[in-house]
């Protein structure tokens, strides 16, 4: 059609309308007049596209008497003029709608089954039976979306609550539009609308498999609307009206619907809703859903790397020149989908912009690291990390193996990809460690280091909040985080893994298997994660050999003697402290760990303050008793001998 077209068709159509009612109009007033005749073959010869009224009846198989019955009752509703003649027909003085009585008396080919709630006007509700009065004596009232749709007026009904409309995307990459064509070609397939298999779109990424599927009902000439889980009735009655009106609607606008699946709703009230709901439908979700009605799985991945890389070229525009191969680095360490790298471009430009800042690579690796951390933030507590190399007491041994680790992180991509490894296979390409240690032993701030060395994100996940004692929620919640993470590539810490580990057992009933299948959960996502998943434990010597095997690196944090002590207490305080008198070799007499020696510090700064003085030995005396008393330790007069 032309640019005029749906213009010229709303005249036309409202032309064959006006037509179409005053023949009605005519069965009233009892008029043999063929002009309504010639207005409306005159009408359809100037339609670009079928009127609405025609489009209906064909959809939905109206016979001649349910169109006219549509026809009586619009005229009510369209013209006060219509309404009258009609109240006159009836023996009324004023105005009235029309009764059931009236369309049986003066339309043509009059069914009493057409007026029964099974035929399609009631069943479609298109019009509704008005009042308690008996049936012929009651009014017929037709429904206001139907009313609208025959002028040529097309608008979402408003009593699907939570549908919307979702306009498709400008383009895609060729990874997600061969998806989305094949899609298409499946919709295109089906030669009835009640034989249309359920497309199932797969994986994560709720605005990736939006995007696939506007782009696959654009190729299939047909619009989408979306509805999330979370807002389907809960009642079946409320499902059950709702799936009608749906089906309605499907067929006036020639839609089709695509429900996306959260991990919190029942699939019963989803695979429901689909059941009874033929025509269209396509569903978003995670993992597929079984249902008995015919179904094509797709899986929606984010786009490759290369397409990743021209994704940000063609969103920096000329400035993607200034980049000097920074670009491959970026899709090497981050995954994302075409809107949060236009997002993360956009960002970066304007932060570079304001700031007058010339490097762009900053801007987008910061702005990169807040796109990935949208998913994850409610799973986890994000670490700012505050220390460097230069804060870890360690022996070289284990500062040579955390070193190791942040090398292997910031080359895989050259190993994997390049080298050829990620091809023979996924399995043990994802870096995983142990830190094994007492507590305060720097298991942590090791994490720490190594996040800040590679300029990534930090999370700190506490196992023992993760495991639940209900069979297959531990999985679920170890699941969502390694999802939520994947995009960024974080350095995930797994916190009190005793939690977990501390389960593993001979399997003596149901519950030391399901323990033992939640520990290889988690090893399986390490093995996999693009990142660097770290599991800190207190208790190595009971973790079965078996796991051990499976993780790349195990680091043992020992408990720090008196010259590692000593070096300790020599960077412990800030450079701003005032001090007067520390011994160090003195302090470090004191068997205590790192994180207890941060705590010490950090009480006698206090009470320094207080006393408005610099701290002394003295105050780290007091702090050192306090810190023994909360651990239950004895101090012996040997190990705090000439600290006052």
């Amino acid at each position: 059609m032309s640019v005029d077209s749906p213009q010229l068709w709303r005249e036309a159509n409202g032309r064959y309308l006006s037509a179409r009612l005053a023949g009605i109009r005519n069965l009233f007033r009892k008029v043999r007049d063929d002009a309504p005749v010639r207005e409306m073959d005159a009408a359809r010869r100037g339609l670009p596209a079928p009127p609405a009224l025609d489009r209906l009846c064909g959809a939905f198989g109206l016979s001649d008497f349910e169109r006219d019955v549509l026809l009586l009752t619009a005229g009510v509703e369209l013209d006060a003029e219509f309404a009258m003649d009609c109240s006159v027909a009836q023996g009324q003085k004023h105005a009235s709608g029309a009764t059931v009585a009236l369309a049986m008396a003066i339309l043509p080919k009059s069914t009493w089954t057409a007026l029964t709630p099974v035929a399609p006007l009631r069943y479609w509700r298109f019009v509704e039976i008005i009042g308690d009065r008996p049936l012929s004596q009651s009014e017929i009232r037709i429904d206001e979306r139907v009313l609208h749709y025959l002028r040529g007026i097309s608008y979402l009904d408003v009593r699907l609550r939570g549908v919307e409309l979702v306009a498709p995307p400008d383009d895609l990459p060729p990874s997600q539009q061969k998806v989305a064509s094949e899609a298409a070609a499946c919709l295109n397939r089906a030669e009835r609308m009640d034989a249309v298999p359920v497309l199932q779109l797969c994986g994560n990424g709720v605005t990736r498999k939006r995007a696939i599927a506007a782009a696959c009902c654009a190729l299939a000439d047909v619009q989408v609307h979306v509805l999330k889980s979370s807002d389907l009735p809960t009642l079946g009655a409320e499902r059950a009206a709702m799936s009608r009106l749906w089906q309605r609607e499907a067929l006036l606008s020639n839609s089709a619907l695509l429900i996306e699946v959260d991990d919190d709703t029942s699939t019963a009230a989803v695979t429901s809703f689909i059941e009874r709901t033929p025509g269209m439908l396509l569903v978003a979700s995670r993992e597929p859903i079984a249902l008995d009605r015919p179904t094509i799985r797709l899986e929606c991945g984010k786009p490759s790397a290369l397409e990743q890389r021209e994704l940000w070229k063609t969103a920096l525009g000329e400035r993607a020149q200034l980049l000097n191969g920074h670009l491959a680095t970026l899709t090497a360490q981050f995954d994302l989908d075409a809107a949060e790298i236009h997002a993360a471009s956009a960002q970066a430009m304007s932060a570079d912009a304001a700031e007058g800042s010339e490097d762009l690579a900053t801007g987008l690796w910061a702005a990169c690291r807040q796109q990935a951390r949208r998913h994850i933030r409610d799973l986890t507590r994000h670490v700012e990390p505050a220390a460097d190399w230069r804060d870890l007491v360690l022996p070289e041994a284990q500062i040579r193996t955390l070193r190791d680790m942040v090398s292997q992180v910031r080359h895989r991509a050259k190993v994997h990809d390049e080298w050829g490894f990620a091809a023979k296979g996924p399995r043990g390409l994802g870096i995983s460690a142990l830190f094994a240690g007492v507590s305060g032993t720097g298991k942590t701030l090791a994490a720490e280091v190594i996040s800040a060395d590679l300029q990534l994100d930090l999370h700190h996940i506490d196992l023992s909040q993760i495991v639940s004692k209900y069979i297959g929620e531990t999985e679920k919640n170890l699941r969502e985080v390694f999802d939520a993470a994947q995009d960024g590539a974080a350095v995930l810490l797994f916190d009190e893994a005793d939690a977990l580990f501390g389960k593993r057992s001979d399997v003596k009933d149901s519950h030391d298997r399901y323990a033992n299948i939640e520990v290889s959960y988690l090893l399986q996502r390490m093995e996999a994660y693009r990142g660097l998943a770290i599991l800190t434990t207190n208790m190595k010597s009971q973790i079965d050999p078996a796991f051990l095997r499976r993780l790349r690196f195990i680091v043992q944090f020992p408990f720090p003697d008196a010259t590692q002590r000593a070096a300790i207490w020599s960077r412990i305080f800030p450079a701003s402290v005032p001090t007067e008198g520390l011994q160090m070799e003195r302090l470090a007499q004191l068997s205590v760990s790192g994180g207890s020696i941060r705590n010490i510090a950090l009480h006698s700064s206090f009470f320094a303050a207080d006393a408005d003085e610099p701290v002394r030995m003295s105050h780290l005396l007091r702090a050192a008793q306090v810190e023994c008393a909360k651990l239950e330790k004895s101090i012996s007069p040997q190990e705090v001998r000439g600290w006052v």
